[in-house]
């Protein structure tokens, strides 16, 4: 982690002022790249009700199971184990035949640089850097991930209404699978500019998020409006369950032929020949 360990912030909920509040959130929003590095966690790409009859355990179609390791590596599968997808080249070396007349290509890994960070911990303002999550399905994937897009990259000025991306409603603690997380209604400003336009974490109208407190990862959205036929409120949104953070991760979990890498927590035995 660069500048601030998490693990001496204070709570994103601290605040009992709305205008604090709302800060916090966005603050949390912004904060993902420097809160975790690896992240296993369950997946399906519509909303769920907060109840333990429509969890996971009870509501596997469509589910995929992931395994990430930042920056750009990802293991997907199904419920019953078949491999989705499998990072290669993510060793790849930007040696002397690398060419770019881009100085974007050459930006380092967010946790390399340091962001302005609020008295809790969570980041005020992000810094330019190489920004990005692998996808899967849609472009709702890698935004939950990472749901900069509901907060911007910096507050906006307090004298410009509506400028935020988002505007937010009352800001809810709740746990989501066990985990506590910040809840609150959001609705797009015309300013609002998702990573994927095609499939936005929050869609005309009132939209309900959930953002992990430990993580910045948005867990869940349901989108609260009737968008006509074919566009029920019910189809739209995801769920995430966050199993484990910052587990180690061998490449031979993201590689499509093993490098036969040895994992060194286990024992290693040694036998010895007798004489």
């Amino acid at each position: 982690m660069a500048g601030w360990e998490s693990s001496y912030a204070r709570g994103p909920s601290g605040p009992g002022d709305p205008g604090e509040q709302a800060a916090a959130f966005r603050n949390l929003c912004r904060s993902s790249p420097w809160r975790w590095q690896s992240l296993r966690f369950e997946y399906v790409d519509r909303p769920l009700a907060d109840d333990s009859a429509a969890s996971l355990n009870g509501n596997s179609q469509g589910l995929v199971r992931a395994w990430l390791r930042r920056p750009g590596a990802l293991r997907l599968e199904s419920a019953d184990g078949l491999v989705l997808q499998s990072t290669t080249g993510i060793n790849d070396s930007r040696d002397v035949f690398y060419v770019s007349s881009t100085r974007k290509t050459w930006l380092l890994p967010p946790h390399l640089v340091t962001p302005v960070y609020d008295d809790s911990g969570l980041v005020r303002r992000r810094p330019e850097a190489a920004y990005g999550e692998p996808g899967f399905g849609n472009g709702r994937f890698a935004a939950a991930l990472d749901p900069v897009e509901l907060a911007g990259n910096a507050p906006v000025p307090l004298e410009f209404p509506a400028a935020n991306a988002v505007e937010l409603g009352t800001i809810k603690d709740v746990m989501h699978e066990g985990r506590p997380a910040l809840e609150c209604t959001v609705t797009p400003n015309p300013g609002y500019r998702p990573g994927d336009p095609g499939a936005p974490l929050c869609r005309p109208g009132r939209t309900l998020v959930r953002i992990d407190a430990g993580t910045g990862v948005c867990v869940a959205s349901r989108w609260l409006e009737v968008g006509g036929p074919g566009h029920e409120p019910d189809g739209y949104g995801h769920w995430l369950r966050i199993l484990a953070v910052d587990e180690y991760m061998l490449d031979d979990l993201f590689l499509a032929e093993s490098m036969n890498l040895t994992d060194v927590r286990r024992h290693i035995s040694w036998e010895i020949p007798a004489g």
